[in-house]
């Protein structure tokens, strides 16, 4: 059986149809058997009922999981099969026997199927007793540790320590798979992260350990691996990033990963994990930008393939052509950590040989991944408003990112109108080109999304639209939203959303003609919505914003009746004046002065209807308030009575 199925994926299928799998009690099935049958094979044992009769002879026992891997090694069809038997909890089953060649033989069938994209992961981790035998008989990193859930059972069934004696082995197959198995496990896990870094081997932290094995004389997938176990293990906190390890050694490795002597895919994995390692501390950006050129040599990425005529080899060629792609990926994600936050790295990176083009050219990339770490580029390089102001604007970058918004996945639009936010600031040439494009519309659609991220970034690229805006551009706004798509984001349950919907209103409610022009066709909604929030539990930022919007509802000329004439709306700024708070305390104080400066119609009046609700004996005892802020406003609106 095993010599007639190894190569051969029909012959394969062919023994699971003629039953060979089943355990005892399974039914046969002739009606599927094929017409062209595996000769000799009319009539097998079930292979798994031989695996797990204890009577069966080692030898028996092997071949039958010898087999088995071979069958799981054919089709995707073939590896369902197997599971439809039920073959995972029969393997985990022979872990527990003392014989090593049956232990390996049922090991290797494990990975090959766990390998199988049709295998659920969860399917390891619900049954009940595969901790008993999972670390003790093989390195290999058989358990996939997909999240922190899968991470935390691997780590509470003793991971950690039956993994690390491993590291010392003779064997190197032996210490990678030990490696592999401990980055997998600190991804993103600061539990593990924080006991890896006090876990002894032989009298030496485990640390110390990987950094030993970041030395040049060691195989680079070693130097590799253990670069990414310090990388995981920094990230989730369980390293300082100022810490020697990480500094002079970890992103050095990385940086020399990156360069011309590797090979392509090494250079792939040393750049993506640089860029991980660096995303978010700005030294290290720094350190980086300055170690062995790498912003030049990060360049050298996007010249594959190589020109056709100057290959001659056609394995080479194809070589090349697999991997650019990733090359392209990983040094776009390696600018977009590089470039987050200090202004001089993105001035280097944009004078970089050809690169707006490049990320223009990527941005339309049929490769999602490229166009998605294409757009993180052109997301870290937007925060510069001096590049928003010429490279953005000389090379248009606005009109394929507005195409990329237009159909993609949700992860690329998350991105994608993260930029689009930063060219739409006020100081951005961008900003009326983008307009003219339909971007309202796109927005507007954005807000609705049931991704909370895409309804923040929506709210938000309209928020600095708003900004400063001509009165139709506000107009196309609010019926592009609706009043009640507006109303519907400012009762989000997230405070992200909600304070971005403030500020786009407080945006729209700005210059006396705008505010008083919106108010006469929303003002009602937008009252009994800023009442309903200042009601309730909301925080201290988001009732600040609301009462800055009152404050620019009162600066408006007819508008400011709509609060004079809403006592309810009086007692609350009367109540924020003599609040705890002086943020919220200093709000209602604008309010009060934009409602009696006295050079304005009616003044006399809202001053007198305000002295007779109290509003002037708080403004004496804040105008004895040790806050200077609130002093000088207090004194400044009593003044307005004085005039």
């Amino acid at each position: 059986m095993k010599n007639a199925v190894i190569g051969n994926n029909k012959q394969k299928a062919n023994l699971i149809v003629l039953g060979a799998v089943p355990r005892h009690g399974s039914s046969w099935n002739t009606s599927r058997t094929p017409s062209s049958t595996l000769k000799g094979l009319s009539y097998h044992p079930m292979l798994l009922y031989l695996l797990q009769q204890e009577t069966s002879s080692t030898e028996l026992r092997t071949e039958c999981a010898v087999v088995l891997g071979s069958l799981a090694m054919g089709t995707e069809n073939n590896v369902k099969s197997l599971l439809d038997c039920h073959i995972i909890p029969a393997l985990l089953q022979g872990l527990l026997s003392p014989e090593l060649k049956f232990i390996e033989a049922c090991l290797r069938c494990l990975r090959t199927i766990f390998t199988s994209p049709v295998t659920p992961e969860e399917l390891l981790y619900t049954l009940r007793h595969w901790h008993s035998c999972g670390f003790k008989s093989s390195p290999q990193p058989l358990l996939c540790a997909n999240g922190p859930d899968h991470q935390t059972i691997l780590f509470n069934h003793g991971a950690v320590q039956n993994i690390a004696h491993l590291l010392s082995s003779t064997s190197y197959k032996v210490r990678m798979q030990a490696l592999k198995c401990f980055s997998v496990l600190a991804f993103e896990n600061p539990q593990v992260s924080m006991t890896l870094v006090n876990v002894l081997v032989d009298g030496e932290l485990l640390p110390q350990i990987f950094v030993k094995m970041l030395q040049r004389d060691k195989p680079i997938e070693m130097q590799l691996t253990s670069a990414k176990c310090l990388t995981y293990m920094c990230r989730a906190g369980g390293i300082q990033t100022d810490d020697n390890c990480i500094v002079l050694k970890t992103l050095p490795s990385l940086v020399r990963m990156c360069s011309k002597e590797r090979l392509l895919e090494e250079r792939v994995e040393g750049a993506e994990t640089l860029a991980y390692l660096i995303e978010t501390d700005v030294e290290l950006q720094r350190i980086a930008s300055i170690t062995d050129h790498l912003i030049a040599m990060l360049s050298d990425y996007f010249k594959y393939p190589s020109s056709v005529s100057a290959i001659t080899d056609i394995k080479r060629l194809d070589h090349d052509l697999k991997h650019a792609h990733e090359l392209r990926q990983a040094a776009f994600k390696l600018y977009a950590s590089l470039g987050a936050n200090d202004e001089d790295i993105r001035k280097k990176i944009i004078e970089t040989e050809n690169m707006m083009d490049r990320i223009v050219n990527g941005l339309s990339e049929s490769s999602i991944k490229v166009r998605l770490s294409a757009v993180r580029c052109l997301h870290s390089l937007s925060r510069s408003v001096q590049q928003l102001r010429t490279s953005f604007q000389d090379h248009a970058v606005w009109k394929p990112l507005m195409k990329v918004l237009q159909n993609a996945p949700d992860e690329v639009l998350v991105v994608a109108s993260s930029t689009l936010c930063n060219l739409l600031l006020e100081f951005s040439p961008s900003k009326e080109p983008i307009l003219e494009s339909g971007a309202i519309e796109l927005l507007c659609s954005l807000t609705q999304s049931e991704n909370l991220a895409l309804r923040v970034n929506g709210i938000w690229a309209l928020m600095n639209m708003a900004f400063q805006a001509e009165q139709k551009i506000k107009a196309d706004i609010l019926q592009g939203l609706s009043t009640e798509q507006l109303f519907q984001l400012l009762s989000d349950s997230d405070v992200n959303v909600l304070m971005k919907t403030l500020g786009l209103l407080r945006n729209l409610l700005s210059t006396r003609p705008h505010i008083d022009q919106i108010m006469s066709t929303h003002g009602k909604q937008i009252m009994q919505a800023v009442t309903l929030i200042l009601e309730g539990e909301h925080n201290i930022e988001v009732k600040e914003q609301t009462l800055c919007i009152l404050a620019n509802i009162a600066d408006g000329t007819t508008a400011k009746e709509l609060i004079m004439t809403n006592d309810d709306i009086l007692q609350k700024i009367k109540y924020y004046m003599s609040h705890s708070n002086a943020k919220l305390q200093l709000a209602a104080m604008f309010c009060i002065s934009n409602l009696i400066w006295n050079e304005e119609e009616g003044s006399q009046e809202r001053q007198d209807k305000l002295r007779d609700i109290g509003i002037v004996d708080i403004l004496h005892k804040l105008s004895q308030s040790s806050d200077p802020n609130l002093c000088d406003k207090a004194k400044t609106a009593l003044q307005q009575y004085l005039a």
